[in-house]
């Protein structure tokens, strides 16, 4: 196919030898299948941020650090130079999280590199070396559904181990390859000690998921791993092989009625959120 302008100096530069297929378009990138060599990959471009209809949320940024003090400033101030650093740190966010998440043994897509808003990355395969299928375009067995639900559940436990929470999670961002969940698209990866977010954020990835397999499997429904691995997180006893049970005794005390009507309010402007980008998706 012709190469897209956006991969034309990957071309230049000898990284990619052919541009395949589109694999696909989303609402803050389109991800195609190049050729390097000897080797199938996935070069995801991400869109202008104009042009992006995920919200870079105040949210999902607080705890992330930047190195640069000047860089810093400059991301505190709304000049067009610190606009343009915020959002080169919100495109690195998911280079950072790969390697990060790949070096503590969470199955995510090997990064290979980034340049100019081009994340060259493995490709997920399936059994016959094509891109692999996301989870919600698959049809699971009973069985299955357990055992994915708690390879998912154990790669959230690895993720937060690791000291982040990927803050979007559902069945259209895990990719079921020949062994099994590959956890994908992670430029809103949270930092979990410094964002007031985080217990929130994890408990809705651990939900989404909850409900996405009690489809297949009925009983999965009446657990909580979501409260059980924050806890654990919280006390410090949570590790990358932790075993879990599930369930999690409530607090039974009275709740302030302001702070739950904030909550409840924000989970549903994210769910709002959720479906438009869901429905953006469908239209591209």
């Amino acid at each position: 196919m012709k190469v897209p302008k956006r991969l034309q100096p990957l071309v230049d530069d000898g990284m990619v030898d052919e541009v395949l297929y589109q694999l696909m378009s989303g609402k803050e990138a389109q991800v195609y299948v190049v050729r390097c060599g000897d080797h199938v990959r996935c070069a995801k471009v991400f869109k202008e941020a104009q042009k992006r209809s995920f919200k870079q949320a105040v949210e999902y940024q607080e705890g992330r650090k930047v190195r640069n003090s000047r860089r810093a400033r400059a991301m505190s101030k709304k000049t067009k130079y610190g606009q343009k650093e915020q959002e080169d740190a919100w495109l690195n966010a998911e280079v950072d999280a790969l390697y990060r998440l790949a070096a503590a043994g969470v199955r995510v897509p090997e990064p290979l590199g980034f340049v100019d808003g081009v994340l060259l990355m493995e490709l997920v395969a399936d059994e016959d070396g094509k891109a692999a299928p996301r989870l919600g375009d698959v049809t699971l067995t009973p069985e299955q559904a357990r055992e994915y639900h708690g390879r998912v559940v154990a790669e959230v436990v690895r993720m937060l181990s690791a000291g982040l929470i990927h803050g979007d999670l559902s069945e259209f961002n895990v990719l079921v390859d020949s062994e099994g969940p590959v956890i994908i698209d992670l430029p809103q990866a949270v930092n979990a000690a410094g964002n007031n977010s985080a217990e929130r954020m994890l408990e809705r990835d651990v939900d989404n998921m909850r409900r996405y397999f009690g489809k297949y499997a009925p009983e999965l429904l009446i657990t909580d791993y979501g409260k059980e691995i924050w806890a654990l997180y919280e006390s410090g006893d949570l590790h990358p092989d932790s075993k879990l049970t599930g369930c999690f005794e409530h607090d039974t005390h009275s709740a302030d009625v302001d702070e739950l009507m904030a909550v409840i309010d924000a989970a549903k402007e994210e769910e709002l959120e959720r479906q438009e980008r869901m429905q953006a998706e469908d239209d591209d």
